[in-house]
């Protein structure tokens, strides 16, 4: 895509004026990071506080037609228990396909209000494809409003309560996949106790036109630097948390995908969501395959892509779905599917890159402990 065709996010001209590098990503043209690099970036927010422009996510409202609960129409299409939210709770599940694969992951948020209303966020390079979906899937029961004029700003890290408590007081009483809605010099705000780096933080929507403003006050205190998408991931990958189009897809269940948590009881009973067959019997009889955590033995990277074989090397096992360095470990990992019979911790791997086979082993994740507020 030519740079003249991405999309540019609210925060567009602050990033350039902060000397960003600017990549595409999901159609839009997106910092990658700043002048002191992604190590650096990427440490700040595991030390002090960092802050992201995800305002390329695709937000949303369903809401019900005949003004009941809309979380009856939702668990149509994902197997976690919204209807049980209450409100200013918030919620990890996936959509799935009739198989069972997941065609996106997302958060569900009912609002604080509690005026029947359900906040969707979901991941940026399938949000058009995602909002159809659901538009038309739960078209007989409720309405999908997009909100396309609104930014979403994530500010994490062990610094984040104490810097955006300074400005919205009440936040610093909510506790992890907690939410609110709050105003800031009259900007409404809708800000929920969560993130994507394994540290603690908050997402924090609001309007498009007031988000330059709210980002540079942020930006003000001396805990805050911006981080870019390259620590974003590399945080991500240490928490161990999935990137949707690489760890999962529509060929990835939840199941081999390591979120069976997502899966609420009272839908396994129920047996009520899109592949509920497939799933079941895997988890009655375990998948063939499941995600899992990869040290290499030594200070090669191992890249999306790279074949993952046996300890021996003669037989190729799975494969690397998101690999890297982790700055706050100093080596390099790597997250993938093997089958199952090789995925307990501590079990042999090779990796082939470059044509070179390289020792490693299945290791537990996250690899850097989560400190979410709970």
């Amino acid at each position: 895509m030519s740079a003249d065709a991405l999309k540019t996010t609210p925060l567009h001209d602050l990033h350039l004026a902060l000397g960003a590098k600017m990549v595409p990503f999901a159609g839009y043209s997106m910092p990658v990071h700043y002048a002191d690099g992604i190590i650096a970036e990427h440490r700040h927010c595991r030390t002090r506080a960092g802050l992201f422009d995800v305002s390329h996510m695709g937000q949303a409202f369903l809401v019900a037609r005949d003004g009941a609960d809309p979380a009856a129409a939702i668990e149509r299409l994902v197997p976690g228990a919204i209807a049980t939210l209450k409100p200013g709770r918030m919620r990890y599940t996936v959509l799935l396909n009739d198989a069972g694969g997941i065609r996106d992951d997302l958060m569900v948020t009912r609002t604080a209000e509690a005026d029947g209303r359900l906040f969707l966020v979901v991941n940026a390079a399938v949000k058009d494809a995602d909002f159809a979906h659901i538009s038309d899937a739960l078209a007989d029961a409720a309405v999908l409003e997009r909100l396309d004029d609104r930014a979403l700003l994530a500010l994490q890290g062990p610094r984040a309560a104490a810097v955006l408590g300074e400005m919205v007081p009440e936040v610093c009483d909510l506790v992890f996949m907690q939410a609110l809605d709050a105003s800031w010099r009259g900007v409404p705000l809708a800000i929920s106790r969560s993130g994507y780096t394994g540290e603690d933080g908050f997402e924090i929507s609001l309007p498009a036109d007031a988000a330059e403003t709210f980002a540079r006050t942020l930006l003000e205190h001396p805990d805050v630097a911006p981080i870019g998408l390259g620590a974003r991931d590399s945080l991500r990958l240490e928490a161990g948390l999935c990137l949707y189009g690489h760890d999962i897809d529509e060929t990835t269940t939840p199941v081999e995908a390591d979120l069976v948590w997502a899966i609420a009881k009272s839908r396994r009973e129920r047996a009520d969501f899109p592949g509920a067959a497939h799933i079941l019997k895997q988890l009655a009889e375990g998948p063939a395959r499941r995600r899992v955590g990869i040290r290499p033995g030594d200070r090669t990277i191992a890249r999306e892509g790279t074949p993952v074989r046996d300890a021996k090397g003669e037989r190729v096992i799975g494969r690397v779905t998101s690999g890297g360095f982790g700055p706050s470990i100093d080596g390099p990992i790597a997250m993938g599917y093997v089958e199952t019979a090789l995925a307990e911790p501590g079990t042999g791997l090779m990796l082939e890159i470059r044509g070179k086979l390289r020792p490693a082993a299945v290791a537990a994740l996250p690899f850097v402990p989560h400190r979410y507020v709970r």
